[in-house]
């Protein structure tokens, strides 16, 4: 009313409702859904058909540590395997509740891969608002999305090894890097640190994260000096300055690595495990830029949105706030770069240990979606309909959906995995006998017989002196040469397992050229090539009639 008085203490003030906007309960906001549909995106896309691709050898290892009980586990891991120490203790309480089929042993990495998806969403719609991008929750639902649809996600669900929660331990670190930076209270440093520790304790090789990560901040650092110097602003005072966050981020990586050290020093000594890996080449590095656009087809579409995505995301409304060219550049480049680059010397790069670099591209992508509406809204057409601006974008996406469908079906099928464990044990099953031997040459080959143990239960193990558990080893141990002539008197059939790739080597333990001696006097009565996998039957002379009739 007019000339009502106001008393000084209310002046300015406005009824609580119109100060402070209610905001709708939590089920009515759009908040919650842009983690949770790409976490049920990657729980629906990695399980279907979850215990569909055969176990594969590594699959194997993993149910020959995690059975044993967790006392001769610490026992094995002081010979073999040491860097996997804590996913085989965590395996072990899977198999222990769930048991060994292959949907059990694979659950953790699904369950890890749908985590991965929400976080990555989340980091998305951070990063995207800092870059000032159009519609930065939308933005983090391509991302989490996107990486959901992603082939290697799905492969890696569904794989029964630590890569699942490895990249979600990364991700999860990277989303309290931002966190950290921002908000430079140390409890967030402190999870920090401990989001590394546990990337570390599932693979050494993903602390490269580490690398990228310091990067990030280095660039954020510079970003945030050359903004100043150019508007001739006052420098930053030490508290707020990038300097500050990089500081505190050496204290939590220091942590981390003082927490790893007795894993990191086990996996020092056990480096010749990795005696298998090859040198790098040209040829990696075409191999690993396919793996991360979903196929050969689809990188010259990923690379573009990919390329637009660093063009939106290089700077940020705040100086000395991280960006998301800068989080995901040298995420994405910085650990494959490495690793090859050492591989040249020593070779140690598998396309697997960066597999945490995924999530980096799926943001790249989902920024440079939101970049293209933001191009198209400029333009006249644009500007008169505003709607327009979405349609390059979402034909982009609708290429994208159809180019991965191939790849998706791809993962699911035998030859996706490096072995077909399965058809093999078929084989056996469907042609052994009683009292059939069977010699693995060798002795890594037993995996088969652990993987799927059915058909090799009533096959007489002849080489075996120890089992895995008795041994403190993965297969067991060999007997020696004499002990395995005596083992050999009267056996009538015998099968042999080997890699296809050795088949026509010279076994280089005296015990498998002892096992290949044996069977000189016997016949082959047939042989099969399932995968990597060759497997020979051999019978004495008066049961190679018998034995052809029943194959």
């Amino acid at each position: 009313m007019p000339g009502k008085l106001v008393s000084p203490r209310t002046a300015g003030m406005a009824p609580a409702s119109a100060a402070v906007p209610r905001r709708p309960p939590w089920h009515r906001r759009p908040d919650w859904l842009v983690i949770a549909v790409p976490a049920l995106a990657a729980l629906a896309i990695g399980g279907y058909r979850l215990g569909g691709p055969s176990l594969w050898r590594d699959e194997a290892y993993t149910i020959s540590a995690a059975q044993r009980p967790v006392g001769q586990m610490f026992a094995m891991l002081g010979h073999v395997d040491a860097v996997h120490g804590p996913y085989y203790l965590c395996m072990h309480f899977v198999v222990s509740l769930l048991g060994t089929s292959a949907v059990a042993l694979r659950l953790p990495s699904l369950l890890g891969m749908v985590i991965t998806a929400g976080f990555t969403a989340a980091l998305g719609r951070r990063l995207a608002r800092e870059a000032a991008l159009p519609a930065p929750a939308l933005t983090g639902l391509v991302a989490g999305l996107l990486f959901a649809a992603a082939p290697q996600t799905t492969y890696y669900a569904q794989d029964a090894r630590p890569y699942g929660p490895v990249v979600m331990f990364a991700v999860i670190a990277t989303y309290l890097l931002v966190r950290a930076a921002a908000d430079r209270r140390w409890r967030w440093w402190t999870a920090y640190g401990a989001a590394i520790a546990l990337t570390g304790l599932f693979n050494l090789f993903a602390l490269l994260l580490v690398v990228a990560h310091g990067a990030t901040l280095l660039l954020a650092r510079v970003q945030a000096r050359g903004l100043r110097r150019a508007a001739g602003a006052p420098a930053l005072q030490p508290a707020d300055q990038p300097q500050a966050a990089l500081s505190r981020w050496l204290v939590a990586v220091a942590a981390a690595v003082a927490v790893l050290a007795p894993v990191i020093y086990l996996g020092y000594q056990q480096g010749h495990t990795l005696g298998w890996v090859s040198r790098s080449g040209l040829r990696t590095v075409a191999r690993l830029v396919a793996m991360f656009a979903g196929s050969k087809q689809l990188i010259p579409l990923v690379a573009a949105i990919a390329l637009c995505g660093v063009l939106a995301g290089w700077r940020s409304r705040r100086p000395g706030e991280l960006t998301l060219t800068g989080v995901t550049l040298p995420w994405l480049v910085l650990p494959p770069l490495i690793l090859i680059s050492v591989s040249q010397v020593h070779p140690v790069y598998v396309e697997r240990y960066v597999v945490f670099c995924v999530p980096a591209l799926a943001l790249l992508c989902a920024a440079g979606l939101s970049w293209l509406v933001r191009l198209a809204a400029a333009t006249p057409a644009g500007r008169r309909h505003p709607a327009l601006a979405w349609v390059p974008s979402a034909v982009a996406v609708a290429a994208l959906a159809v180019l991965l469908i191939g790849p998706q079906q791809a993962i699911r099928q035998p030859a996706a995995r490096p072995d077909n464990l399965r058809a093999a044990a078929a084989v056996v099953a469907a042609h052994e006998r009683p009292g059939d031997a069977i010699f693995y040459i060798p002795a890594r080959t037993r995996v088969l017989s652990i993987a799927y143990p059915g058909p090799f239960l009533h096959l007489r193990d002849l080489a075996l002196a120890a089992s895995p558990a008795a041994s403190d080893s993965l297969v067991g141990t060999q007997v020696g040469p004499s002990a395995l002539r005596s083992r050999f008197t009267g056996v009538r059939r015998v099968w042999i397992v080997r890699w296809n790739s050795q088949h026509s080597r010279r076994p280089r333990a005296r015990t498998g050229q002892e096992e290949l001696r044996l069977v000189r006097g016997m016949h082959l009565v047939r042989r099969w090539h399932v995968s990597t996998i060759a497997i020979s039957l051999y019978a004495a002379s008066g049961s190679v009639r018998s034995a052809g009739q029943g194959g």
